[in-house]
């Protein structure tokens, strides 16, 4: 997966984060709906904060003189678990 990749998909799970915090209120008066879009919300969370940090891991590589394509998803134990 190349940068544009990388930034299309973050952008596509941006505007689904958005369309899901915007249905919450409307989730709010039935419950398995409202259950639905919070694990999905938490989902496309996850997924965000891995794009970011392959994006990150071949920005480094890149820097680095090395080849971008040996960065590897990393699973969400992983990216869950940084410091900040």
């Amino acid at each position: 997966m190349d940068d544009q990749s990388i930034l299309s998909r973050i952008e596509a799970l941006v505007n689904e984060e958005h369309a899901l915090i915007g249905r919450e209120a409307d989730d709010a008066l039935r419950g398995d709906a409202l259950e639905g879009d919070r694990q999905r919300l938490h989902e496309v969370s996850v997924e965000l904060d891995r794009c970011w940090d392959l994006l990150r891991q071949r920005r480094a590589l890149r820097d680095a003189g090395a080849d971008p394509d040996e960065a590897r998803t990393r699973d969400e134990n992983t990216v869950e678990k940084y410091l900040q």
